[in-house]
């Protein structure tokens, strides 16, 4: 029930926050150029921002599950009197 209601607050924020923030704004970057509402500039750049923080926790999650994985087939080193002192 909390998350339902904390989703609805969220979704009236935004609504006010696009409603308010509705004026043309022209972005430029390079040779291209685009207009388009404010709401929606702020939007894609935080969406942007988000989704290259989920790229680089995901790239870390998988180093560490390989280096996990890697140490579980690792044999224990071998103990003294083993074959290697023979040699």
């Amino acid at each position: 029930m909390i998350t339902i209601l904390i989703a609805l607050i969220l979704i009236a924020l935004v609504t006010v926050f696009s409603v308010q923030n509705a004026s043309p704004v022209t972005i430029t970057f390079i040779y291209w150029k685009f207009s388009a509402s404010l709401a929606i500039v702020v939007f894609l750049s935080v969406l942007t921002g988000v989704l290259i923080a989920m790229v680089g926790m995901a790239s870390r999650r998988f180093r560490r599950s390989a280096k996990k994985q890697g140490r579980k087939g690792e044999k224990p080193p071998e103990t003294a009197g083993g074959p290697a002192e023979k040699l």
